[in-house]
């Protein structure tokens, strides 16, 4: 029997339709929710990422700026820009598009923005906040999991939840999630022995590697929910997840498609916490 499927675009688009709402309801109280991206550099994956989270907001009726900035930029020039924009009130959450070239520090960058509009929640501040369960905003993948993992009714108290990857971005925050979530939660990384004796234990089974199609059937506990971060290009330009989605969706009970699963999802978590950030103003 063949898993069922969660759909992210379908689940995408009814959470937008909420936030529509919402977006609405603060519009009419002279409150526009607005999202300010920065995008230095010609990355051609990273145009794409940024031209999608535009277009999302004004599809809710949000307020979006995008401003594209030469790869020569300055790291002085993007800070003093940031905090520009963390002094404008129009302005409830700032994104910057992340890889960045060689010599801007990331990290620095990151916690130039303020923390009450770091809508990515990436600034330590954020990020320790979810560590001790009060997060003022959840990392958007994540975020989108567990809102994959609601729409399924699944029980996350008490399952034995393994994530593959160990990143900032998504591995950690996940992790916590599902903790916070009452779940039993084991973090697998590249070093990690005998990777299959634990994702044959997991009742939810997260992967985030970057490695096309690495979590196959033979790894997977029957009936359990696969949620599949990654997203790769294959060599014929075809789109596949870590997770070799036609061998696994014959042994899971759930599975995330790739493209159309984690994805759209990502997106519309951004689009909840700029909203979420506008309301707390």
């Amino acid at each position: 029997m063949s898993a069922k499927i969660i759909d992210g675009n379908a689940l995408a688009k009814q959470v937008r339709s909420e936030i529509a709402t919402r977006t609405s309801a603060l519009v009419a109280k002279g409150i526009k929710p607005g999202l300010a991206v920065l995008l230095v550099g010609e990355d051609p994956a990273s145009q794409v990422y940024v031209r999608n989270k535009v277009k999302a907001c004004e599809d809710v009726g949000m307020f979006s700026i995008l401003e594209r900035h030469s790869a020569d930029l300055t790291e002085a020039n993007l800070l003093k820009r940031i905090d520009e924009l963390n002094k404008d009130p129009q302005i409830h959450g700032i994104l910057v598009q992340l890889p960045l070239p060689k010599h801007i520090d990331s990290h620095r960058v990151i916690e130039a923005i303020a923390p009450e509009k770091d809508v990515d929640g990436f600034h330590v501040a954020n990020a320790g906040a979810l560590m001790i369960g009060a997060p003022l905003f959840r990392p958007c993948t994540p975020y989108g999991c567990m809102k994959m993992l609601e729409s399924i009714d699944y029980p996350i108290r008490g399952a034995r939840a393994v994530v593959i990857g160990a990143s900032n971005i998504v591995g950690k925050p996940m992790a916590m999630l599902l903790l916070q979530a009452g779940a039993t939660v084991t973090i697998c990384n590249s070093k990690t022995k005998d990777l299959t004796a634990h994702t044959k234990e997991a009742d939810i089974l997260l992967v985030a590697t970057g490695k096309p199609k690495m979590v196959t059937a033979d790894m997977v506990k029957p009936g359990a929910v696969v949620i599949d971060v990654g997203i790769n290009r294959l060599p014929d330009g075809k789109l596949c997840g870590d997770v070799d989605f036609d061998s696994v969706k014959e042994i899971a009970g759930a599975i995330t498609p790739v493209p159309g699963g984690v994805g759209p999802m990502t997106i519309t978590m951004l689009l909840l916490n700029t909203l979420e950030a506008a309301e707390r103003i």
